[in-house]
């Protein structure tokens, strides 16, 4: 039968420094079978590291910003931005058009005084992850554009489905599979 198991309660079990891709290695190679390793905030799926390549004010504005915005496809996005902390040459998450939000807002290609705007940069509110509510989420990170927020930045918990045999009634819990952990 399987054990679907959360990698933050078993690091409240047991501290440990592993990822979570390192820990699901190391129990399938030495306790039980993991089977699977899902992202418990598969909302943020489509969301991608992109650049800030270009900002301006926006010509009927006071406050938003029109941007070219690049995430990896080789091809620049218009944007506008309301954020005062949105700056070219830094890298921010980007929800790109058709992307439904964690609030149920979904994002789509449309004019904003004039302006398109093609996708979101985003605040760490609107992706309802910690951090600062000043602004969007500005990232420093070493990775290629368009890589997968998630993929960039682990947030959340990560579900291990482990396949747990008949003769291992003991790592039916979490308990049990930190127990193993630890030995």
């Amino acid at each position: 039968s399987d054990l679907n198991t959360s990698y933050e309660w078993l690091k409240a079990f047991v501290p440990f420094d592993e990822s979570a891709p390192r820990l699901r290695d190391l129990i399938t190679g030495h306790i039980a079978t993991v089977d699977e390793l899902v992202s418990l905030r598969e909302d943020l799926a489509p969301i991608v590291i992109a650049r800030v390549v270009e900002e301006r004010p926006h010509p009927d504005s006071d406050h938003l910003h029109v941007t070219k915005v690049d995430m990896g496809t080789g091809v620049l996005l218009a944007v506008v931005c309301g954020a005062a902390n949105v700056t070219a040459g830094k890298m921010y998450p980007f929800a790109p058009t058709g992307t439904v939000m964690p609030n149920g807002l979904k994002i789509q290609k449309r004019k904003i005084r004039g302006q398109i705007s093609d996708g979101m940069i985003c605040s760490a509110s609107e992706l309802q992850v910690p951090g600062s509510d000043e602004g969007v989420m500005e990232l420093n990170l070493d990775v290629p554009l368009g890589t997968p927020f998630l993929q960039a930045m682990p947030l959340g918990d990560m579900k291990f489905v482990i396949d747990v045999g008949a003769n291992r009634p003991d790592l039916l819990s979490h308990l049990g599979v930190a127990r193993e952990i630890a030995a």
